[in-house]
């Protein structure tokens, strides 16, 4: 081991969302990578919720973030942090900046600022502040309006330029010429948003922020506000958009659905993982792994540069993979949290409902629509009654019924039955066995006819039977 190796810094990501809406799957991807870069490093994830803007954050907002991040596994190892509760520290790190002199007062007015910004357009020149009260040796300042709170404003450097090598877009250079004084705090003494996200990078020790690529031009700002307070910025990577199916940004407002709401349509945890993390990131080939793999794999090297195009048929695709996949035993809980949800308590035959139904399924709630089948009344339509319930075959129906109710209950004899019937009949497999599956589970096509009978209680399928 290197003298270099031996003091690396500990990784500590970060996910720090805005509660103003509910978290989609565009917002999830920025938690899930630094999640696995902290897991694949063996490092720290920490959540931070930046509850800034009092307007539009809700607690509804936040739950969602908890429950979709839970749901997910995407635990934190610390948070979650909640920036209105670290008012006082960002106010004592601003007087520090203001006391070495990286922070002035400045008392340009709202309609002022208009106006200059106004003039600059009519010039064609980028509108920004002009650092009217921005302190200079021998510069004569305006005088104090009376009665007037002032912005402070953070002195952004003259001249040269802010650099990082972005993980995942490369060398990015801003010319600090281009960047104006910065409000970080407003006239009322709260401080601005990216002036609160550099304190909380510095106190939560973040080695590398891994967010969305709407970040870029925050990121050269918080570079000379990390800077100033004597602190190196963080390894940044920039992730490419996640558009939706119509090609535009995803987004509350374009229809993008809250992350509960894919459990709640029975997606499966790891399915929703791989899915996304195959949006912006590969190994290869590799379109289905499972989760120890990914975070075997996973990397800031292989993350994509070009926006991601959200698939729902591929997302359902990639579910079923897993479903197939999954212990019946594993899926068989929750299958039964879609059922309670119908009010349909289930009993100790749903895992094997799961194992002989799950590969005619993409979802859990799929699934549980077979499994509801074996707790709750049918209704098969009048069109499958008609086509396939017929007087020719309603003899071969009560003959099998007679059967069926004296027999062991079992796979083999239940078969053994159906076959002997057939036999009795003159019928073809599929004359008696889609009138039974139209009665007795409301829909001609099932898996083994023997395998799905087994499953019902004897009396229902009697029952279902007799009702022809």
């Amino acid at each position: 081991m290197t003298t270099a190796d031996t003091f690396k810094p500990r990784v500590r990501t970060r996910f720090a969302p805005s509660p103003t809406g509910f978290i989609h799957l565009g917002n999830i991807r920025s938690a899930l990578y630094p999640w696995a870069f902290a897991r694949a490093q063996g490092g720290d994830f920490i959540l931070r919720i930046e509850d800034t803007d009092l307007e539009r954050s809700t607690q509804a907002a936040v739950d969602v973030i908890l429950e979709g991040m839970a749901w997910l596994g995407l635990d934190p190892d610390e948070g979650p942090y909640y920036q209105m509760q670290r008012m006082d520290r960002y106010k004592q790190v601003l007087a520090e900046l203001q006391a070495a002199g990286h922070v002035y007062p400045c008392y340009m007015s709202v309609a002022e600022l208009d106006a200059l910004r106004e003039r600059q357009m009519a010039a064609k020149l980028k509108p920004r502040y002009d650092g009217t009260w921005r302190p200079e040796p021998g510069k004569q300042l305006p005088p104090v309006p009376e009665g007037v709170q002032p912005v402070l404003r953070f002195r952004n450097p003259l001249g040269g330029v802010v650099a990082w090598d972005d993980k995942v877009k490369g060398r990015i250079e801003i010319r600090n010429d281009e960047l104006d004084d910065l409000v970080i705090a407003r006239p009322d003494g709260t401080p601005t948003y990216n002036f609160c996200v550099v304190v909380d990078d510095i106190d939560m020790r973040i080695t590398h922020v891994i967010r969305g690529d709407d970040h870029v031009n925050n990121t050269p700002r918080q570079i000379n506000i990390f800077r100033a307070l004597g602190h190196k910025p963080p390894v940044y990577a920039h992730l490419p958009t996640v558009l939706n199916e119509q090609g535009e940004k995803m987004s509350k407002r374009s229809g993008a659905k809250p992350v509960t709401q894919y459990r709640d349509e029975g997606y499966l945890p790891d399915a929703m993982v791989n899915y996304l993390a195959r949006l912006g990131w590969s190994h290869g080939d590799d379109e289905i792994f499972s989760r120890a793999q990914f975070l075997k794999w996973f990397d800031l090297d292989h993350l994509g540069r070009s926006a991601a195009q959200f698939d729902e048929a591929k997302l359902r695709w990639v579910n079923a993979q897993h479903l197939k996949a999954m212990r019946d035993e594993d899926l068989a809980p929750l299958v039964a949290w879609q059922l309670e949800r119908r009010g349909i308590a289930a009993d100790e035959r749903l895992a094997v409902i799961c194992g002989l139904f799950k590969d005619r399924c993409d979802t859990t709630a799929a699934l549980a629509d077979w499994a509801q089948v074996f707790y709750a009344e049918v209704q098969p339509s009048a069109d499958d009654l008609a086509k396939h319930v017929t007087e020719a075959v309603r003899p071969a129906l009560a003959s099998l019924q007679t059967k069926l109710a004296t027999i062991d209950w079992t796979v083999p004899a239940i078969g053994a039955a159906i076959k002997e019937t057939l036999a009795e009949h003159g019928l073809k497999m599929p004359q008696l066995a889609m009138p039974v599956r139209v009665l007795v589970m409301g829909t001609p096509q099932t898996p083994s006819l023997d395998a799905t009978l087994a499953l019902h209680q004897r009396e229902k399928v009697l029952e279902r039977l007799r009702s022809a």
